[in-house]
């Protein structure tokens, strides 16, 4: 008998944090706590049990391990735990930096810069962050007593921020849209995409010790500390649901032309219905179908954007096939949107002063050319598919001056004055550490 040739190298589920490649249950409910090192052993205490708590990647399709917890380490959270410094070294640039560091090549600038975040992101203190995911509140709480008795009553280990958040059961985000659509496909977890038409990705996109699209396995040493470990970008970002209504109803004569230049904007329906397949008007059916919604590609059907705008958001975010200077592929990451804050009720056009929007986590391998270029060069910019200085019209760093090109027949329409719909309120990059890298952490004796 012929033995069978693996295509891709085999992964150590049982080491990967289950964070990383588990689809997240709908509806959830959600919880980000930051944790503050002040003790050196008491904070590899933490690690220890942390190995005890955190989820493995094991099974991936039970539904009983529909919960879990995730780990992830900032770099002054390694060095205040006494990483060695030439592993320190051996970590991405971009992370020792830290996000506020880059805030001028990810366009957070004016209400968006370090100096107006929410603290205490931006500041030295954050080196731990927990994350707890579960089907509904009261698993969610059950397990973060689990989770909780891991740090509470340690001295040298301080709570110092948490959030929480939730998803529900439409998908739904604050200013309507469905979200969560577009994940990749990765080689070796037998979980599926949502576009039938992408291959899967190499596991090495997204998880360190493994060969990764351009054929390059590269991880922080020593390798018991980088392999089977992945990168989180945590964003806090702000929804002004208000300004973009008022925005929507300035510029449409009907509710119908306000749904569809909010379509145009977006690149799909409220519904999540994709314009590919429904330019003009809604498809709930469509929407319905978890593999038809996402069953389009953009440069044979739709090359000058008649039907999905180029500059539109999903567009950016993913151009697929479409003609963009760049690579699409080697700039995939897997991302979670959760909703914070209570929904602004429908209808209402002024700031009610509650805060609502957004707590992202980006999972890749590759911080700088995941997120930091999609950030910089498909949301706040052009270039790439030859738009100029246009930015994304809703996620963009927008301060009333942009306009969004719609194009159409016979005469194309340009939204002019676009403001900042999104505010980033912090932001953190982590190192999720494979379960391993987590008692070795414990270990360390210097």
């Amino acid at each position: 008998m012929t033995q069978e040739k693996t295509p891709f190298p085999s992964l150590a589920f049982d080491e990967i944090q289950s964070g990383v490649f588990r689809p997240r249950p709908s509806p959830y409910a959600a919880t980000y706590i930051f944790l503050r090192i002040d003790d050196r052993k008491a904070g590899r205490e933490l690690m220890r049990r942390a190995a005890g708590v955190v989820n493995s990647s094991a099974d991936l399709a039970s539904k009983t391990e529909d919960a879990w917890v995730s780990v992830a380490l900032t770099f002054e959270g390694l060095k205040a735990l006494g990483v060695p410094q030439e592993s320190l070294d051996s970590f991405p640039p971009e992370f020792q930096r830290g996000m506020a560091a880059r805030a001028e090549v990810l366009h957070d600038t004016g209400e968006s810069a370090p100096e107006n975040w929410e603290k205490p992101f931006g500041t030295s203190g954050i080196h731990v962050i927990i994350a707890a995911v579960a089907p509904g509140k009261e698993r969610l709480e059950a397990i973060l007593v689990r989770g909780r008795k891991t740090y509470e009553e340690m001295p040298g280990i301080k709570a110092i921020w948490r959030q929480d958040c939730y998803a529900l059961e439409t998908d739904k985000e604050h200013f309507g849209y469905k979200d969560g659509i577009g994940q990749p496909s990765i080689e070796g977890t037998g979980i599926p995409g949502n576009n039938p038409n992408e291959l899967p990705l190499k596991a090495g996109e997204f998880v360190l010790g493994y060969p990764d699209e351009m054929g390059n396995n590269q991880f922080p040493q020593p390798e018991v500390l980088g392999k089977n470990g992945s990168f989180m970008v945590v964003r806090k970002l702000q929804q002004r649901v208000a300004d973009f209504r008022r925005f929507l109803k300035s510029k449409a004569v009907s509710i119908e032309e306000e749904e569809l230049l909010a379509a145009k904007m977006m690149g799909r329906w409220r519904s999540g219905a994709p314009l590919s397949h429904c330019p003009m008007h809604d498809d709930p059916s469509i929407a319905a179908d978890p593999k038809l919604r996402n069953d389009f590609m953009y440069n044979e059907d739709d090359p000058r954007g008649l039907k999905t705008p180029i500059e539109s958001h999903i567009r950016r975010m993913n151009p697929r096939d479409a003609d963009v200077i760049g690579i699409p592929r080697l700039h995939r990451m897997i991302r979670r949107g959760t909703v914070y804050g209570p929904s602004l009720p429908e209808g209402v056009l002024e700031d009610d002063g509650v805060e609502r929007g957004f707590m992202f986590a980006f999972v890749g391998a590759h911080i700088d050319r995941q997120f930091e270029f999609v950030q910089a060069e498909w949301m706040n910019s052009g270039e790439f598919a030859g738009r100029g200085e246009a930015k994304d019209p809703i996620a963009g760093n927008n301060d009333g001056t942009e306009t969004f090109t719609i194009p159409q027949r016979p005469i194309r329409r340009s939204l002019a004055g676009i403001p900042k719909f999104v505010v980033t309120r912090g932001g953190e990059y982590a190192f999720m550490p494979g379960l391993k890298a987590l008692l070795w952490i414990a270990d360390l004796d210097n």
